[in-house]
């Protein structure tokens, strides 16, 4: 088997007119975004592929994003909802109807932990609903984990929350 690496990557852009105060690096530039920029709410969903025979996962994305786009603790340029399912995966004791849905939500720093915990209360509640049949079988695995990123771990550039400011 060959060897991981791990690879970090920066995205950037070239420009012209490097600028100290926009983060300068031997005439590459790449844009800052403001604190609340940073605070990106991202929700990873990974699913054990055979739930789609059960469920649109399509609509459980969107319960996910209906909560997370109303709630003033999140920003909407920000908002990302992805879905994956695992391509292998074994789910508790390898029975054939076994399921889950894991999803994760990656926010910048800076939030309040009552805030984050009311926030993945109702985001938990929603998916929970929308994965109610599947809910009621016992063949079923839904968890929902938090990740605070470091602002200065964390490079981004990303027009779109300047289009969406100007609304």
């Amino acid at each position: 088997m060959a060897p991981v690496r791990v690879v970090n990557m920066l995205m950037i852009r070239a420009d012209d007119t490097p600028d100290r105060n926009k983060g300068a690096v031997s005439g590459i530039t790449f844009n800052p975004v403001s604190s609340r920029e940073s605070q990106m709410p991202h929700l990873h969903i990974e699913y054990s592929p055979t739930l789609e025979r059960h469920v649109d996962v399509r609509d459980v994305c969107r319960a996910a994003w209906e909560v997370m786009a109303t709630d003033d603790l999140f920003p909407r340029a920000g908002i990302r909802v992805r879905a994956f399912a695992a391509d292998h995966c074994i789910v508790a004791d390898d029975h054939p109807d076994n399921d889950f849905l894991a999803m994760t939500l990656s926010v910048g720093s800076g939030r309040e932990q009552s805030a984050l915990k009311a926030a993945g209360d109702r985001l938990f509640a929603a998916v929970q609903a929308a994965l109610a049949e599947v809910l009621a079988a016992p063949h079923f695995a839904l968890s929902l984990e938090i990740r605070e990123i470091n602002a200065e771990l964390s490079w981004k550039d990303t027009p779109i929350h300047a289009r969406l400011s100007r609304k």
